[in-house]
């Protein structure tokens, strides 16, 4: 795992321009700056997005994925989404972070000199873009970013087009690359927290994610073509020192948030039933990673998701809840935006597809090793040759031994699991304990109740099909 330090959250302040020249003269203060430096912002995006998706998928994520359950407070867990607790509003977090992202990229469109930010600036703009629509489906994107120029009701597109149109998803990162490959000018690549301006890494973490990216969307387009161009290249993330991360400490003021979250709040979230019964049957030593044993047996224990505490009697001190690693030990914990393990698994799960020509087993079992490695777990000697996790064994389906092998690795990045799980239907989950769903697994998230109030006619439109339900399906979701 990748270090920094001395990381601080730089003030971003924004000046306000008045209606005249001589009103905005007048009312400039010149003690306080009306714009900022680029490697601020930069810093500021990656450290920001990490840290809150980091916390929104412990606390949100990691329940609609059933990694965790939560015994009270937990409405989101029964699957009333549109109830946020400690959790469930990734929506703010992201848009929040593309606004500032596009800054960066307007000033490095206006000054030869800050150029260099433009590559990474796209990538990192692809990347919450995908994070954004494949949570909640069609979204406001290619006006949404303009508010600056006066648009703030931006009209909701198509996630259809989002990832395949001219500077969408796909089309951004291909144009990151080229510009980084472009790039000869000398200015440094500052407030780099995830790859310390190495741009040779930018470009790796960029064709991961065109992997990732093609691999979502695959049900839905035939991407095998450039799959097997990027395959046959290499160039991606393929080791744990180059993934795509940042680390957290084990002291303020970067610490993971979990570990000054109040002691009852943390102590709602316990092993579920679902991850449970996978990891043991895997007999993944992990367990005693992501769980500690609950107090009462000793033992490794699950709940069912989304029980009902007012109806429920439910001692805490029966289940395992959450591991040291999440509060005590956070300097062992990473926020990842993409590594090489996950790559691994998709390049796996392409090759069994027949999607590209490479051997699947190979990438699979490389993906294993590499995930252990990472979650800092010795991989038993027979884990890979004679427990259920062979490639293949009792006659598993390969395809639900690399998404559960990837949903197991991506405990930290909980909409991840929960979002693959929607493409793949791996692993299965389970029904909730009390549903407020009808007991059905959510499909997406709905939109938040301030879009129907501030961006009303926008709003009114995207949902006048599916009425912003939890189980309508996104365009890639053939599942």
């Amino acid at each position: 795992m990748k270090t920094f330090k001395n990381l601080y959250i730089a003030l971003i302040f924004i000046g306000l321009v008045g209606c005249t020249d001589d009103f905005s003269e007048i009312n400039t203060n010149p003690n306080a700056p009306i714009s900022v430096q680029p490697s601020l912002l930069f810093r500021q995006v990656i450290y920001d997005y990490g840290e809150q998706m980091s916390y929104e998928g412990f606390v949100a994520g990691n329940l609609l994925a059933q990694h965790f359950t939560m015994v009270d407070f937990n409405l989101f867990d029964r699957h009333d989404l549109s109830s946020p607790q400690l959790g469930g509003n990734p929506w703010p977090i992201i848009y929040r972070n593309l606004r500032d992202n596009e800054l960066i990229l307007d000033l490095a469109s206006e000054n030869a000199v800050y150029e260099v930010y433009e590559g990474p600036a796209l990538i990192m703009k692809a990347y919450m873009t995908a994070a954004l629509t494949d949570i909640y489906g069609d979204v406001p994107y290619f006006e949404a970013l303009n508010g600056k120029e006066g648009n703030t009701t931006p009209a909701y597109d198509a996630q259809q087009d989002i990832y395949m149109d001219d500077n969408g998803i796909l089309d951004n990162l291909n144009k990151a690359i080229a510009s980084i490959q472009a790039y000869n000018g000398t200015q440094p690549l500052e407030g780099d927290i995830l790859f310390q301006g190495d741009l040779n890494q930018w470009m790796a973490f960029a064709n991961s994610l065109r992997i990732k990216y093609l691999m979502r969307i695959s049900g839905q387009v035939d991407v095998s073509a450039e799959l097997q161009a990027i395959a046959n290249a290499g160039n991606y993330i393929q080791s744990n020192a180059d993934n795509a991360a940042f680390d957290f400490t084990n002291s303020q003021p970067n610490t993971f948030r979990l570990a000054v979250l109040r002691a009852g709040d943390f102590n709602l979230f316990i092993e579920s039933a679902t991850m449970m019964e996978v990891i043991q049957d895997l007999n993944d030593p992990r367990e005693e990673v992501f769980f500690r044993p609950s107090e009462a047996n000793g033992t490794f224990d699950g709940l069912l998701n989304g029980p009902d505490a007012s109806n429920t009697s439910i001692s805490v001190a029966d289940y395992s809840l959450t591991g040291t690693i999440f509060r005590e030990n956070t300097g062992n914990l990473d926020a990842n935006f993409m590594t090489a393990w996950e790559t691994y698994f998709l390049l796996a799960e392409a090759a069994q597809r027949g999607l590209i020509t490479q051997d699947a087993q190979s990438y699979y079992e490389t993906g294993v090793q590499l995930a252990f490695d990472y979650w800092q777990t010795a991989l038993p000697s027979d884990y890979l040759t004679t427990g259920n996790a062979a490639f293949g064994a009792n006659s598993a389906d390969p395809i639900e031994q690399i998404i559960t092998q990837k949903w197991l690795a991506n405990t930290i990045n909980g909409y991840e699991g929960w979002i693959e799980y929607r493409r793949t239907g791996f692993p299965a989950l389970k029904t909730v304990s009390a549903s407020l769903n009808n007991d059905l697994i959510p499909i997406r998230m709905p939109y938040p109740a301030d879009e129907a109030a501030f961006n009303a006619a926008n709003y009114e439109a995207a949902t006048v099909e599916n009425n912003n339900s939890v189980n309508s399906r996104v365009w890639w979701d053939n599942n």
